[in-house]
Formats: C-alpha cells, structure tokens, sequence
C-alpha cells in the first residue's frame, strides 16, 4: 500500500480482508472475465462460438493484468472496454467473438450482484457468530437481576439475559431477512442495450431467447429480472442497503447502551481493554469503551447509504442514465465493510465481555425499592385499597426516599412503605417486607429469555 496518497480506511482499517477482497478491482476484472466465457460458452450451442475459442477463454479468465488494462482504461476512459481489449488480446484465437451480442451493463450488472452475493454470505456468517455468542451470554444471564431503566432513569427490574435477548431478538430477523434476500436476489441477464434483448434476438433468433436465458443463468447461478432497462432494477440496491442499515441500528443501539454501561457511574458492563491497551494520552487511568465507540461511529456512517441507493433508484430515467455509476464504486462496497466491521467488532466485545456482578447488586439495591412499588400497589390494591389513594402515598414516600438517596443516605423506602398504616390495614409486615424485595419482580422474563436463546441455538447447532 502506498502510504504517499489517500488510502481509504477500507482499504485496511475497517472490513476483514475477505470482504476487501470480494470488492477488489482484480475479483471484479475476473468476474467479468468468467462471464464473458461463460457467455462463449453458451454461445457454443449456438453456433456462435467453436468449443475450442470457448474452452481458451475459460482457460484465460483468471489471468487478469491490471497494469496493462488500467493502462489501457487510461486511453479509452472505459473500465469494461479496457479490460476487453487487454482479455482479447490474450486470446488471440477466440478474442473476436468476446462480448458477442452484450452491453456493458450485461457483465457489470451480473458481475456486481455476484459480488453482492459473496459480501452477503461473509456478512451471514458473522452475523450466525454474533447470535452463537448472544444466545450464550442471554443462557448464562438468563436469571440475574438488574434494575432496568427507561428515560435514562431507574424502572423495574429486568434480568441481564432478558436485556441482551431484545437485540438478539432483532438480529434473529434481520438475519432471516438478509438470507431471504440472499435466496431472492437478481441479476439484469443477457439483454443488450434497453433490455429488450434485440441484439441477441438477431444473434440467435427470438424463439430461443428464453432457452438462452435460463442456460446461463443456470451456469452462473444467478436468477434474471424477468423485465429489465439496460441494468437491472436500483429499487434492489436500496432495499439491500435498506437491510444492512437496519441491522446495523440494531447493533449501534446493543454499541451505544454498552457505552452507557461501562461508565462508572453504573459499572455493569464493559468490552474487554487489553494489557497494553492504552485509553488516553493524557489520562493514563482511562479505559475507554473504543470499540463500542467505533462500532457506532461506523453506524453512522452506513445509516445515511441507503438515502443514496435511493436516488440511484429514483433518478435513473427512462431506459437509465449513468449518474449512479461513480457513488455505486463508493456506496456498495463500503456499507458491506461497514456492516462487517460492525460485525467484527460485536463478536470482539461479545467474546470477552465484563460483567461487574458487584456494581449490578450494588445498583439493584439502591434502585430496586422504587420498582417494587408497582408490586405493592397490585397487592393492595388486590385486597381492595383505593389504588388512586395508594399511588399517592407511594409517590410521597418515594420521594422522601429519593432526597435521601440523592444526599448518599441508604435508600429509606423499604422502612417507609412497611412502616405506613394505611397499607398496614390490607398486609402483614412480613407481607409487605416480602413485596418490597424488588430483585424478586421479574415476572417471566428469565424463561422468554431462555426461549430466545434456544431458539438461536436450534437455528445454529453445533
């Protein structure tokens, strides 16, 4: 890598190299390659190309040489010509019945979706490991309490394996969506310059256009749009951005609430931090949750993708315009890094999350009295209290015991509720003691979360 010019973070920093690889400028020369063989070698049924030109191309469509094609795209100003030329020339034999009967958009238009195919399967696999790791943590968690929060203040309980079951729950779906699609995606096929398939209706007559069709769509394993222009419908870039994007807030959303975890403040959670792992420059006590941070950072940036599949989709006029061409260079490959870092970096946090079990009772205790209030509120007002009257008076106790818990006294509430005689009226002492044990106020939450793990696990054995 030249480290002189501009290298896009991409290109190493973030993605696996796996990925980098299904977009690399050599995968999609070789792509079109192996469809132009592909092309000759149907061709041969045809009577349009010998078994011998077919059998030279198929021999020669990995020998891709990208000084000499970007040397020649620099005179022409046309990629997929540049690279014809260069393969016709390896092929002196058979280099005069290339590109028979196609547009460019027939190569590139199938060459990207194949890519798009491979990118899907790397962005399954990660996404199988991240449920694998999910479905453990929600096992092991299943029935420890923590109190839970809403609007950033402390709520009801919930257990730790319940919490980390509700992201998994979203992943589960996306993953069964991206798959879907994966099962459904498609291609332009062979039909020249608007779709109409005139050029290769010449070539073979009309009658076997269909035969034609279904064969080398057999041969690439790529299903064909049905009614195409000269690419295949954009709608499906958006609708497939549209998916990684949605995965990906699910993932910013688990990132973001780590973050907030791993504050000191509450302390429950935190990404691993390496031995060597520095976290400020200038702090040397900082542990910083960076990965989680990046995690949302790239968020961000794949959250605002499927806006520009949008315009691709909604602005390619009539039989198409080429003002999708240079941002579905950029857009494509990058929202697949994005979502396999993202990926990535989940599995990392996932593999070796902290759990503070202390900082969880410790939280559990100060909180859980204000959430055991709604336990006693149904339990008084089950033996017949006015609830209107009972809410009241367990507001004015809560709040006396908020100022306390705000000066960093024990939290007085159990003592207050158990103490006042108008609910001394409907409940022992012991009942009430017995109520206001908030750890206890869990419903079923710890078998739903035991239900979602096994169902991933029954969904990815082994």
């Amino acid at each position: 890598m030249d480290n002189s010019i501009y290298q896009s973070p991409f290109s190493w920093r973030y993605g696996s190299d796996e990925m980098r690889k299904v977009w690399s400028v050599r995968n999609t020369r070789t792509l079109w390659r192996r469809i132009w063989a592909a092309l000759a070698e149907v061709q041969v049924e045809y009577g349009l190309v010998s078994s011998d030109q077919a059998a030279i191309l198929e021999n020669k469509a990995d020998e891709v040489d990208l000084s000499r094609s970007l040397e020649m795209e620099s005179q022409l100003q046309h990629d997929l010509m540049a690279e014809l030329k260069i393969f016709a020339e390896q092929c002196p034999e058979a280099g005069g019945i290339l590109h028979l009967g196609a547009t460019s958009m027939d190569i590139k238009d199938n060459a990207g979706v194949l890519q798009q195919m491979s990118a899907l399967g790397l962005i399954l696999e990660r996404s199988r490991e991240v449920l694998i790791c999910l479905a453990g943590l929600i096992m092991e968690w299943a029935d420890t309490p923590l109190i839970g929060f809403t609007h950033l203040q402390p709520a009801e309980p919930t257990t730790l394996g319940y919490r980390l079951a509700q992201p998994a729950q979203d992943l589960l779906k996306y993953h069964q969506e991206l798959a879907r699609f994966l099962g459904e995606i498609k291609a332009k096929g062979f039909t020249g310059a608007v779709g109409t398939s005139a050029s290769f209706a010449v070539l073979l007559g009309e009658e076997n256009l269909p035969a034609f069709q279904e064969k080398i769509s057999r041969k690439l394993n790529l299903a064909f749009y049905p009614v195409v222009n000269q690419t295949y419908p954009r709608i499906q870039d958006y609708q497939l951005l549209s998916l990684l994007a949605g995965q990906g807030a699910v993932l910013y959303k688990l990132a973001f609430d780590l973050r907030l975890l791993q504050s000191p403040v509450l302390g429950e959670l935190a990404e691993p931090f390496g031995k060597n792992q520095v976290g400020s420059s200038a702090m040397p006590f900082k542990q910083n949750p960076i990965k989680a941070e990046k995690l949302n950072s790239l968020g961000r940036i794949l959250a605002q993708l499927p806006r520009t599949a949008w315009d691709n989709a909604a602005h390619s006029l009539l039989e198409r315009t080429l003002d999708d061409s240079a941002n579905r260079r950029i857009v494509l490959p990058e929202a697949f890094l994005c979502a396999d870092e993202m990926l990535l970096t989940l599995i990392e946090i996932l593999s070796g999350l902290q759990v503070y079990e202390d900082a969880v009772e410790k939280n559990l205790a100060e909180y859980g009295p204000f959430a055991a209030t709604e336990k006693v509120m149904m339990l008084l007002s089950k033996k017949g209290a006015d609830r209107q009257e009972i809410h009241q008076r367990l507001r004015d106790h809560s709040l006396q015991a908020w100022a306390a818990v705000r000066k960093g006294e024990p939290n007085p509430l159990p003592d207050l509720v158990v103490g006042d005689p108008v609910f001394k009226e409907y409940l022992s002492v012991n009942e009430l003691n017995d109520a206001m044990q908030g750890e206890a106020y869990l419903g079923d939450a710890s078998e739903r979360a035991r239900a979602l793990a096994e169902r991933i696990k029954d969904k990815f054995p082994g």
